[in-house]
C-alpha cells in the first residue's frame, strides 16, 4: 500500500495547498510513515479532476455530438467518427486507477483505522464516483480485485457488480458518519464538516440508482433516498481553486486552451446538432457555452469529417467552447439532480415530474448565468408521456457547456436525442464541399460522414474498448465486446 502512495503522489508538491494543482511538477515525496489523509487527499482530488475534467470531457463532447474536429487538425478526428482504440485511452484509465483510486483507498485505510468517518466518506464518495465513471466507459472493469498490486491479473467484473459494490460502499460511510464528523483538507467543499459530502453521496447515490433503474428493482431504495430529500443545494463542482498558470488551470483550459506550451493547435469545435437545436428555441445558454467565431457569428460543425480540404469553412469559421482558465470542473450540477426527480416522479409517480423538469432547466440556466429559460420550456413542454425524450434532450443541451461525459452516459441511457432521418453525408458533402446545415432536424442526433463501422446504422458508440493497459499479460482479461454492445444500464 505504501506503493501506491509514493506512485500516487509523486506529481504533487507538498509546499502549499495551491501547488496540488501543479500537475508537471515532479518533487521528492515525503516519507510514508509521515503521511496522513490531509496530505494524500488533495493529490487524489486533482487526478480525479484532471482526467474527468479534461479528458472525459473531450470524449463524452464527441461522442454526445456536442463537439466537432476543427479544419485540417487530426487529434480527435477518430473520436468525431465514434472510434476509440484499446490504447488511446491507457492513461485516462491508468491514472485514475493509480492516482485516484489507488490513493482514496489508502486514505479510506487510515480513516477507518482513526475512526475518522468524515474523511472515510469523502474518500469513499470519490472512490464511489471514479469507479462508477470507469465502469460507465468500459462495462466491465476490475472492482473487486483491482487495487492488489500484487495481482497482475484482476478479475473484470461486471458493471452491475460494480454497481451494486459502490452502492453499498456509500451506505456503509453514510451509516457511520454525522454531519458534524470533520473531513480531511480537500479542495471540493473547503470546509471541515461532512455535511456537503453527505449530501454528494445522496446525490451520487441517486444518479447510481436511476441507471440500475432499468436493469433492477430499486424503487424502494430510490423512495427512500428521495423521500429523505438531502441532496445539494448548489452545483458540486472544483471552483476558485484554478490559478492563470501552466499546470494550475482548467485541465481542458490546459489542454485546449492554453498558450503556456507554445502549442497553437486547435481541435474542439461546437457541433451542429447542439448549436442548432439551441438556436432552434432561443436558447440563450448557447452564448454561455460557445464563443463567436473570426467574424462574430456563432457556427456549428459536422462530425466526421475535419473539412481539411475546404476553401470556405476555414478554422476562423467554426465556434469554440468557452473555457476559461478559471471555469469550474464539475461533479454534479443540481440540474441533474432536478431532472433525475423529474424521471422518478414521471416513472413511479408519487410527486410532480413537471415541476422538477421545470427546476431543472432554470437551475441549467443558473448555473452558466443567463436567463431566459421559458423560451427552451416553451419550445420543449413537459410530456408526461413521452418523458425520457424531453428529458433526454434537455439534459443533453444542458450538460453541453458543463459535463459532457455525463451527456454520453444519458444519451445511451434515455435514448434520447434519437437519431433524425439526415446523415452527416447529407449536411456536408467532402466531394463538393456543400455544406447545408440546414438539413439538420434541431433535438436529434445523426450518423457521421465517416464513422465507426462496427456501429452500424443509428447507433452511438456504446462503450470503449478494454484499456490496453489493463488486458496486457492479464490471464484473466474478458474476451473483447463489440463497440455496439451496450453496458448493463442501457440495454
Amino acid at each position: 500500500m505504501k506503493k501506491l502512495i509514493l506512485i500516487g503522489l509523486i506529481a504533487f508538491s507538498f509546499a502549499s495547498c495551491n501547488s496540488f494543482l501543479d500537475i508537471n511538477r515532479n518533487p521528492n515525496s515525503p516519507s510514508a510513515d509521515n503521511l496522513t489523509p490531509s496530505l494524500i487527499f488533495p493529490g487524489a482530488e486533482m487526478a480525479l479532476a484532471d482526467h474527468y475534467g479534461d479528458y472525459a470531457r473531450i470524449v463524452g463532447g464527441y461522442f454526445a455530438q456536442q463537439y466537432s474536429q476543427n479544419f485540417g487538425t487530426s487529434n480527435y478526428l477518430d473520436y468525431s467518427q465514434w472510434t476509440m482504440s484499446a490504447t488511446r485511452s491507457g492513461t485516462f484509465y491508468s491514472q485514475l486507477s493509480t492516482l485516484c483510486l489507488g490513493n482514496l483507498e489508502t486514505i479510506r485505510n487510515m480513516a477507518s483505522k482513526s475512526e475518522d468517518w468524515g474523511t472515510y466518506l469523502a474518500a469513499t464518495t470519490l472512490r464511489a464516483f471514479t469507479f462508477q465513471v470507469l465502469a460507465d466507459a468500459y462495462g466491465e472493469i476490475p472492482y473487486t480485485e483491482a487495487l492488489d498490486i500484487n495481482n497482475l491479473s484482476p478479475h473484470y467484473d461486471d458493471g452491475q457488480v460494480v454497481y451494486d459494490g459502490i452502492l453499498k460502499e456509500l451506505d456503509d460511510a453514510l451509516s457511520k458518519v454525522s454531519s458534524s464528523d470533520l473531513v480531511c483538507t480537500n479542495f471540493l467543499f473547503g470546509n471541515s464538516s461532512a455535511t456537503n459530502w453527505i449530501q454528494l453521496a445522496n446525490a451520487l447515490k441517486l444518479k447510481i440508482l436511476m441507471r440500475m433503474s432499468a436493469a433492477e428493482d430499486v424503487k424502494s431504495q430510490l423512495s427512500a433516498l428521495i423521500a429523505e430529500g438531502n441532496f445539494p443545494t448548489k452545483d458540486v463542482a472544483w471552483s476558485g481553486i484554478w490559478a492563470d498558470a501552466s499546470g494550475k488551470a482548467n485541465p481542458f483550459y490546459l489542454e485546449e486552451f492554453a498558450t503556456y506550451f507554445g502549442s497553437t493547435q486547435v481541435n474542439v469545435v461546437a457541433n451542429l446538432a447542439l448549436y442548432q437545436t439551441m438556436v432552434s428555441c432561443e436558447d440563450a445558454r448557447l452564448q454561455a457555452m460557445f464563443s463567436p467565431n473570426a467574424s462574430g457569428n456563432y457556427t456549428g460543425s459536422v462530425s466526421g469529417t475535419n473539412f481539411s480540404t475546404s476553401k470556405t469553412y476555414t478554422a476562423a469559421y467554426w465556434c469554440r467552447p468557452l473555457i476559461k482558465y478559471n471555469t469550474p470542473v464539475y461533479l454534479i450540477t443540481v440540474s441533474e439532480i432536478e431532472f433525475f426527480l423529474a424521471e422518478y416522479y414521471a416513472q413511479y409517480g408519487g410527486g410532480d415530474a413537471a415541476s422538477h423538469y421545470k427546476a431543472a432547466v432554470e437551475a441549467s440556466f443558473n448555473t452558466l448565468g443567463v436567463s431566459g429559460a421559458e423560451s427552451v420550456l416553451a419550445a420543449y413542454p413537459w410530456d408526461n408521456t413521452n418523458y425520457k425524450r424531453v428529458i433526454g434532450i434537455q439534459k443533453w443541451v444542458a450538460l453541453g457547456g458543463i459535463n459532457n461525459y455525463e451527456a454520453w452516459c444519458e444519451l445511451r441511457r434515455l435514448k434520447y436525442p434519437a437519431f433524425g432521418q439526415v446523415l452527416g453525408s447529407d449536411i456536408y458533402n467532402v466531394g463538393t464541399d456543400v455544406f447545408t446545415p440546414s438539413l439538420y432536424e434541431p433535438g436529434t442526433l445523426y450518423m457521421p460522414i465517416m464513422c465507426n463501422t462496427e456501429l452500424g446504422n443509428n447507433t452511438v458508440l456504446q462503450r470503449f474498448p478494454y484499456p490496453q493497459v489493463s488486458t496486457t499479460r492479464n490471464s484473466n482479461r474478458p474476451a473483447t465486446k463489440l463497440d455496439n454492445t451496450p453496458v448493463f444500464w442501457a440495454k
